[in-house]
């Protein structure tokens, strides 16, 4: 998707009769980097597990437990993250967070297994 936008009522210098595309400074698809993304699972009081995707772990964490993260958690309280993995934008992201969401409950826990086996002790604290 390009960062252009329509001036309306904007000419062609030639006096043509089609709109002319202009850039848009205020635009912030082409002007932003693409921000480091986790897509990550959390268990809820109930045993439940809810997948998501996010900037900042923590913070994103801490509103699911302040109720503020999503419907679904804040009826589920308190949530414990289980499972985490970088990604390099949101595209990819979201696309592994609806990989996982298809996924039986079974494959997600042993992916939360084989996670909390390889993940170091350093930062086992944090999960």
């Amino acid at each position: 998707m390009s960062n252009l936008k329509l001036e309306v009522g904007g000419r062609k210098p030639d006096g043509g009769g089609q709109q002319v595309a202009k850039q848009n400074p205020k635009s912030k698809i082409g002007n932003q980097k693409s921000r480091e993304c986790y897509c990550y699972m959390v268990e809820c009081a109930d045993g439940t597990l809810y997948t998501g995707w996010t900037t900042d772990l923590r913070r994103r964490v801490a509103m699911h437990n302040a109720g503020r993260g999503s419907r679904y958690t804040r009826m589920h309280r308190p949530v414990k993250l289980v499972y985490f993995e970088y990604l390099p934008n949101r595209s990819e992201a979201m696309r592994r967070e609806a990989q996982i969401k298809r996924m039986k409950r079974s494959a997600k826990l042993a992916q939360i297994s084989k996670f909390k086996s390889q993940t170091p002790s350093s930062l086992k604290s944090d999960i």
